[in-house]
């Protein structure tokens, strides 16, 4: 299936990922893409189940004013609506644009996510390697096994497009005043 190297004690890095894996990442991405498009950071999730989908969601705390509404939640409270249960299947698994922060690795935990696959790293607030892993935390009491770096270099350049977009747009707005 996999060839993997151990980054860190727990998030593993694949040097070939399946063909599952890039499909249901790329899902993500346009997910991600469907939130930019509404001005919203591009971040998709999608959680996988016996090779299908079962939810799915991306970053809509802007719209929704909602400061949890993090594509991971989005994604989790649509699988959860849908299979009436606020635990998941086992060998259930999120792929996610980018690196998930601490409300989100906590949610995932508790939801018993099996695999998280993430894209790109958020070096200023990930919990899954940049700054902690919360992942690897002896209180909880369920592991995930996360994987990163599929697809990042392509999810990396959808957020700085966004992010330098709405500079771009924040200096205009500040120049016609």
């Amino acid at each position: 299936m996999k060839l993997i190297s151990s980054l860190s004690s727990n998030i593993q890095t694949s040097t070939f990922w399946s063909v599952e894996d890039v499909k249901w990442m790329q899902q993500a991405i346009e997910l991600a893409k469907q939130g930019a498009d509404r001005g919203e950071v591009p971040v998709g999730a999608i959680l996988v189940h016996d090779n299908q989908i079962i939810g799915q969601g991306f970053n809509q705390p802007i719209s929704s004013h909602d400061a949890t509404a993090h594509a991971e939640i989005v994604a989790l409270r649509d699988a959860c609506t849908r299979l009436q249960n606020y635990r998941l299947p086992l060998q259930t698994a999120l792929y996610v644009t980018l690196e998930p922060c601490t409300m989100c690795i906590g949610a995932l935990i508790h939801a018993r996510v099996s695999k998280l696959v993430y894209a790109a790293s958020e070096p200023r607030a990930g919990m899954v390697g940049s700054q902690m892993d919360l992942s690897l935390q002896p209180f909880y009491n369920h592991s995930i096994q996360a994987y990163k770096g599929l697809c990042s270099e392509y999810s990396s350049q959808i957020l700085k497009m966004f992010f330098r977009e709405r500079r771009q747009a924040a200096k205009k707005n500040k120049a016609s005043m």
